[in-house]
């Protein structure tokens, strides 16, 4: 047996492998499922500390309408602006970085380092914005936006060990609807902590402890792979491998980086991956900021109504993934097909419902609310959509694959606060919200059209760089199919 250290897994899909279709395990709840609920916890972390201040930052802005005990902060609606998207600096910057250190150092432990920084810094941040300003505040976002940077490519290469091809959906959504629910319950809590006596410095003791006991809880109990795993049930181990055609190896993968930035399905994930991040991140910065202004809400209020769209989207997460998986693996749908319908829906759906929030006028708040859970709640989709795309086209790169898309999608994250400064001068004007959300409806609409036309769910030829002749095909599901340089080895669907 080969040591910890030297131990590699490889996913390839030889057609040879993949014949026998392999029984599920006896059990119905598995180490697989332990690993999804410790990797869910952490990214629900992960999405509270970044969303930590959406609420908070008006608490510190606005003491009058949380608890006028606490400090207030006399910064302007720019530099609030400037907060709001210091997180991204740091974070563009590790992804293609944070990609390269999961797959020599390991993603468990990255990911495991990467949640106890976050909660490290955001431990600081009360004692710095009282006494260094707010160039200090900043400074602790972009350290936290630095080690979150990892936190994708690190939970995509851990999936694409862990979740078996007929789990994928359900496994990869309930792990990325973490961070929804962390969406909800920070915005819930962080307006209630504000205004209680404990005020807007327990929004940040509080999250950033938290997520230090998540960091202790993944280190110790989560594992790289299968492979790693010492208690893992044979039977299962055998699944989840069988499934994904992976082999214990001790040659290290050297990352296609050219191949990969040639690849036309890898410009279309990018497209879409760019495009929801848009509208995902100025909704998420914006919607406090839009409903105080527009319909006078105080800071409590903010909170439970910012929160009642990701709720409902987590909620919506579990019937998607569960009848996405379902279509693929009665045959009913081809993983390119489910991909792509799913994709669509979970773009072009809140596209629409944008369009419509900008005709609510300031008297119709609860119809706002209603459009505004609709818009947050189909985009959930995009979890069985273009979120598991990485791991359709590259098992062994995933990681890496998102790192690379998610460093030019997140270029988004910077701009949307940024840019919606630009066009809101009025924050009460309900007509320049509109211009906000219309061009938002037009980013979803293009991501998701180039995603369409151009997008696949086959294994690319170089997922598998050290066997570059092998026939490639997918597994026991007859999922998706496989291009093998200039040769189709599966029917197209």
């Amino acid at each position: 047996m080969t040591s910890r250290m030297t131990k590699r897994v490889s996913i390839v899909s030889i057609s040879e492998r993949i014949q026998t279709p392999v029984s599920k395990p006896k059990a119905s709840y598995g180490c697989r499922h332990t690993q999804g609920i410790l990797m869910a916890l952490g990214f629900f972390c992960c999405y509270a500390i970044r969303v930590t201040t959406s609420v908070t930052l008006e608490a510190m802005t606005n003491a009058s309408t949380a608890n006028p005990a606490f400090p207030q902060f006399s910064w302007d609606e720019k530099i609030k602006d400037v907060i709001q998207s210091s997180f991204f600096w740091g974070y563009v910057c590790t992804q293609i970085i944070g990609s390269m250190v999961a797959q020599r150092w390991g993603a468990h432990k990255l990911f495991s380092l990467a949640q106890f920084a976050c909660g490290f810094v955001t431990l600081l941040i009360p004692v710095l914005a009282e006494n260094a300003g707010w160039e200090a505040f900043c400074v602790t976002r972009v350290i936290a936006g630095i080690f979150q940077g990892t936190v994708l490519p690190c939970l995509h290469a851990l999936l694409s060990k862990w979740a078996p091809m007929e789990e994928r959906g359900r496994i990869s959504t309930f792990v990325y609807a973490g961070g929804w629910i962390g969406n909800v319950t920070c915005l819930l809590s962080t307006g209630l902590l504000a205004a209680s006596p404990w005020g807007w410095p327990s929004c940040f003791y509080v999250w950033g402890s938290i997520t230090i006991v998540s960091s202790i809880l993944f280190f110790f109990i989560g594992y790289e792979s299968p492979a790693e795993h010492p208690n893992i049930p044979q039977d299962e181990k055998q699944y989840i491998e069988s499934s994904l055609g992976m082999i214990e190896t001790e040659e290290k993968l050297s990352t296609p980086w050219l191949k990969i930035l040639s690849s036309r399905p890898m410009w279309a994930l990018m497209a879409t991956q760019s495009a929801h991040t848009w509208g995902f991140w100025m909704l998420l910065t914006k919607i406090p900021s839009y409903f105080q202004a527009v319909f006078k809400v105080n800071i409590k209020e903010n909170g439970l109504m910012s929160a009642l769209p990701y709720f409902s989207a987590w909620v919506f997460s579990f019937p998607v993934s569960f009848i996405s998986d379902l279509l693929i693996k009665r045959n009913i749908l081809t993983i390119q097909a489910s991909r792509k319908i799913c994709n669509t829906f979970g773009e072009w759906v809140p596209a629409l419902a944008l369009i419509g929030l900008g005709y609510v006028d300031k008297e119709h708040s609860e119809i706002a609310v209603a459009i505004l859970v609709i818009a947050v709640t189909s985009n959930v989709a995009i979890y069985c959509g273009h979120n598991v795309n990485h791991m359709d086209l590259s098992p062994n790169f995933a990681g890496p694959l998102m790192g690379i898309i998610n460093t030019v999608a997140n270029i988004f994250s910077i701009l949307a606060p940024l840019i919606v400064g630009v066009i809101v001068h009025d924050k009460t004007n309900v007509e320049e919200w509109k211009n906000v959300f219309f061009l938002t409806s037009i980013i979803y609409f293009v991501g998701n059209l180039i995603f369409i036309m151009f997008g696949t769910s086959k294994i690319q030829a170089w997922n598998d760089p050290v066997e570059k002749q092998k026939d490639i095909a997918m597994n026991s599901t007859n999922e998706s199919s496989v291009e093998n340089g200039n040769v189709q080895k599966t029917k197209e669907y």
